[in-house]
């Protein structure tokens, strides 16, 4: 049985599930079980072509056996640099819990059957915004934002938004997750794991 959520509750490596990405899902499932606002909210961590690095919070949309999923404007500083450097890392802070994971891996475009599906899960409002932000870009006022908004609003009049050509998800494949449970005097549990080439993964325990 996995280690309950605890300020200084242990993480035992006989506790953890051989499958990194199904012991995320536990801890995801108590960071919302525990009331936590945004429990899918993390960092995203990318780089340029030079390697000069940037870091913002998305929200995960997805997460299965295949990789982290998100969404964003393909145009935007994150699309424009993960166009240029697929490698990318993930970053989940749960403080009420005192736990955090970390994500390093590569990212690839999810298809754009997928992309519409989740985009069909929008609000109108959301997905109207998708057309009008032309993301990370200067612009000179906020009425000049309300107003491009507006003009979406009557080009798209009923809830029939498609799926614009300038938007859609990320697929991180994981190749290193490493879990941290805080404890006391910064003598905190760490454990990562690896992913092996022939497949499966190698975990060990590391110094705080």
């Amino acid at each position: 049985m996995a280690t309950a959520p605890g300020s200084d509750a242990p993480l035992h490596e006989r506790d953890l599930d051989e499958d990194p990405v199904a012991q995320f899902g536990l801890w995801l499932s108590q960071a919302r079980d525990a009331g936590i606002t945004f429990p899918e909210a993390m960092t995203l961590a990318t780089a340029d072509a030079s390697g000069k690095p940037s870091a913002r919070t998305v929200l995960l949309r997805g997460v299965d056996e295949l990789g982290f999923v998100f969404f964003t404007n393909y145009e935007s500083r994150k699309g424009t640099e993960l166009a240029e450097n697929p490698n990318a890392a993930l970053t989940f802070f749960w403080k009420e819990l005192e736990r955090q994971v970390c994500v390093a891996g590569t990212v690839a475009r999810t298809s754009v059957e997928e992309s519409e599906v989740y985009f069909r899960t929008r609000p109108r409002e959301a997905r109207l915004g998708a057309w009008t932000s032309m993301q990370s870009r200067t612009v000179g006022s906020r009425e000049e934002l309300e107003a491009a908004f507006r003009e979406m609003e009557a080009r798209f009049p009923g809830d029939d938004i498609p799926l614009p050509p300038h938007w859609g998800g990320f697929r991180l494949t994981p190749e290193a997750i490493e879990f941290w449970k805080g404890r006391a005097h910064r003598l905190h549990d760490r454990f990562r794991y690896t992913r092996r080439a022939g497949g499966g993964w190698d975990r060990v325990r590391l110094w705080p």
